[in-house]
């Protein structure tokens, strides 16, 4: 890796670390406000569920952006417009407005969308078989972000006389942070398409196996995750009555797992391939489904979010280091576009439904419904080898 892709590597991971603290706050306190402020209970859990369509919604415009005005310029509009939504979220808890905070969970997640595209910024500012390192070291700065975003949740919770209103100015400072950082970023230039070969339509792009077996591996560990993880504040705070602290550690190490394999990924890619660390992917969700169905204590609750977090980061890393290999040169805004597109969309339909779920099914039904994605998930596996 040279010195100036190094640089670049480092500049980005910074810089999502602190942009992104904004989502494991929102997935903290997200499903407790809207609690709060939702006149049903189903809809506690709709902040998290708009902050997913929104980054479902806001993948193509950021794809767009930054194909058209480039990855830096996108990435600072994209931070700016998450401290905007901070500011109107911080709002909408002073006037106690369901629907604004609704709609600053959405803008935060559009947010989002662009902030998922740095992987792909680093990915391109090394040569290929460094593509999984980068990509690593951008998840890797999620382990920042996986700490600090609950604790500015909850320190800023009594920060004034409006609950977890000091929250969203707290984050809003490290997204300026973070905007410092990026005007330190110094994009590789992308190369010219090969005019003998031109981009294809979708409809043949996704006849390629090996592109649907990576977007679905993302989609499966994106989906189980936001599924279970939705759940869980709700779950351990609401119903089963463990207090806030209790909460909150639960769902940091399950973000702090998240992130923190990453670290070694690129050994495992090394070792034994992308296909078979999705297998042990795959087993991390099994097992996390296993001991949530006999266990609900604190350590019961633990042990479930952290396997999932190991999971995630195992499925997440495995598709995206796959997707460089399954398109051609000239193609790849249209294919990590469709990517990030179905993966935030079936994202936003697990956290929707978790909603509901959470409101009429036990705990034990919602992990077995867990299952069906992860059968899918082994048979796809088999069928392109």
């Amino acid at each position: 890796m040279s010195l100036s892709s190094y640089k670049n590597a480092w500049l980005l991971t910074l810089s999502n670390a602190l942009a992104f603290t904004a989502t494991p706050m929102v997935l903290l306190i997200g499903s407790l406000v809207g609690a709060d402020l939702a006149n049903d209970a189903a809809l506690a859990t709709l902040p998290l569920a708009m902050m997913v369509i929104g980054a479902a919604m806001g993948v193509v415009p950021a794809t767009l952006m930054m194909k058209r005005v480039g990855r830096k310029r996108a990435l600072l509009f994209y931070v700016g417009l998450c401290i905007g939504a901070c500011l109107v979220g911080s709002h909408s808890l002073s006037i106690k407005s369901f629907a604004l905070f609704n709609s600053a969970c959405f803008f935060l997640g559009a947010s989002n969308a662009a902030f998922q595209q740095m992987r792909f910024a680093a990915m391109e500012s090394v040569s290929a078989h460094k593509s999984a390192t980068a990509a690593a070291m951008i998840m890797s700065g999620g382990i920042v972000a996986a700490i600090l975003g609950p604790e500015l949740a909850l320190y800023g919770r009594p920060y004034t006389a409006i609950e977890y209103q000091g929250s969203f100015y707290l984050v809003s400072m490290c997204l300026g942070l973070a905007a410092f950082t990026l005007l330190f970023y110094r994009p590789e230039p992308m190369a010219e398409s090969d005019k003998r070969q031109p981009v294809r339509p979708l409809s043949q792009m996704i006849q390629n196996p090996n592109l649907c077996l990576a977007i679905f591996s993302s989609v499966v560990g994106f989906f189980v995750m936001s599924f279970i993880m939705t759940g869980t504040p709700i779950s351990m705070h609401n119903h089963h009555g463990y207090s806030l602290e209790d909460t909150k550690w639960v769902i940091q190490s399950h973000l702090t797992a998240m992130f923190l394999p990453s670290l070694i990924v690129p050994y495992l890619v090394s070792r034994i391939g992308i296909r078979k660390l999705m297998v042990v992917g795959l087993i991390l969700f099994s097992t996390t489904i296993a001991v949530g169905s006999v266990d609900t204590s604190v350590w019961g609750f633990w042990i479930q979010l952290v396997l999932l977090g190991v999971g995630w980061n195992f499925l997440f890393l495995s598709g995206t280091a796959l997707l460089p290999s399954t398109y051609r040169q000239g193609e790849e805004f249209k294919a990590q576009a469709l990517n990030d597109s179905v993966v935030f969309s079936l994202q936003a339909v697990a956290a929707l439904t978790a909603g509901v779920a959470i409101a009429y099914l036990s705990w034990q039904s919602i992990l077995l419904i867990c299952l069906v994605p992860v059968v899918l998930m082994f048979v796809l596996l088999f069928k392109t080898k």
